[in-house]
């Protein structure tokens, strides 16, 4: 398909039927006060334990009343840190972005503690767009915490050096969680994006308490039980910066969404990647590697110095009106 310029030629812009115009929102800055650092808020439990969905997202208005109390009152730390990655098989993910929004929503490894916030370019707050048939995000979209895809080692499957950040991670389960929740998954499989010449994994899990989690175990699973949604996923990560003008994005392996052992094998590497960056062992380059939690690390700070930083964030709220997120985008393919 061809390649346009945003808006231009082989993009159609215009709105879906039904959708109304949104009011004033609450612009996107890190969660405020206790829970200002989403994600904190299960920092440091092992995976059996309960994850908490008590933090509030104030950027945008959003949250809801935590089942278990909020520990970041009492803890502060980062999300790719602190948090444990696994434990009995079973998957920690950091949930950034909840499905169906658009609002790019990622942690900020540059920045201490590595709050979750909104990507901005140009001075402007940045959001994915709604390419029909999708509505922004179509899955539960967050990292994997404690990896980190090194931009200085190339990867010998892609043929690329890392992107500079965590895993990210996919699920596609049928609950919308809030931005800022730690949830258990089963990782199923993963599919190698090449994103401007950087490897940017994306690996496919499903939370472990979905209906369907006892019988989706691997990628063919996904295939058989949740037929269409690989193919839409492939869709997405091909063309959702077309609409910014940009080229359509390329794949590693054709697009083959590679399995449940080939994915464990790219965790445990970027996984070593991240212990080698956080007891500075390699060039960590601009990322904040500012940490509670982990023993030996020459990054390692008091919770008071930690939560010295967290009082520094500004907690005053700005209303900003997008209109981007109710935009629709018709590719010609």
């Amino acid at each position: 398909m061809p390649t346009p310029a945003a808006g231009g030629a082989g993009v159609r812009r215009g709105r879906a039927p039904g959708t109304a115009q949104q009011g004033a929102r609450l612009q996107p800055t890190p969660c405020a006060r206790c829970c200002r650092y989403c994600a904190q808020a299960g920092a440091g439990l092992p995976a059996p334990s309960p994850p908490l969905s008590g933090c509030r997202d104030r950027a945008h208005g959003q949250g809801r009343a935590a089942p278990w109390p909020c520990t970041a009152r009492r803890s502060t730390a980062s999300p790719t840190r602190a948090i444990i990655a696994s434990f009995s098989n079973l998957f920690n993910m950091v949930v950034e972005v909840p499905r169906w929004t658009n609002a790019k929503m990622e942690i900020a490894t540059k920045e201490p503690l590595n709050p979750i916030k909104q990507d901005v370019k140009d001075g402007k707050l940045r959001y994915v767009a709604n390419i029909f048939p999708h509505k922004g995000y179509i899955w539960n979209y967050g990292a994997l915490p404690q990896t980190w895809e090194d931009p200085h080692q190339k990867d010998k499957g892609t043929d690329c050096c890392g992107d500079n950040d965590p895993i990210d991670v996919c699920e596609i389960g049928s609950k919308i969680f809030s931005r800022g929740e730690v949830i258990h998954v089963k990782i199923l499989g993963i599919l190698a994006l090449i994103d401007e010449g950087e490897t940017d994994w994306k690996l496919i899990a499903i939370n472990v308490n979905d209906p369907e989690a006892s019988k989706i175990h691997d990628i063919d699973d996904v295939k058989k039980y949740k037929p269409g949604y690989l193919e839409a996923t492939l869709d997405w990560f091909r063309h959702y910066k077309v609409p910014e003008g940009k080229p359509e994005n390329k794949f590693a392996f054709n697009g083959e969404f590679k399995n449940k052992a080939f994915a464990l094998e790219v965790i445990k590497s970027t996984h070593e990647c991240w212990k080698a960056l956080l007891m500075k062992k390699c060039d960590r380059g601009t990322i904040n590697c500012t940490n509670v939690q982990i023993r030996d690390s020459p990054f390692r700070c008091t919770e008071e110095e930690a939560r010295s930083l967290v009082e520094l964030v500004p907690t005053s709220l700005h209303k900003e009106s997008n209109e981007e997120e109710q935009v629709w985008h018709f590719l010609d393919k």
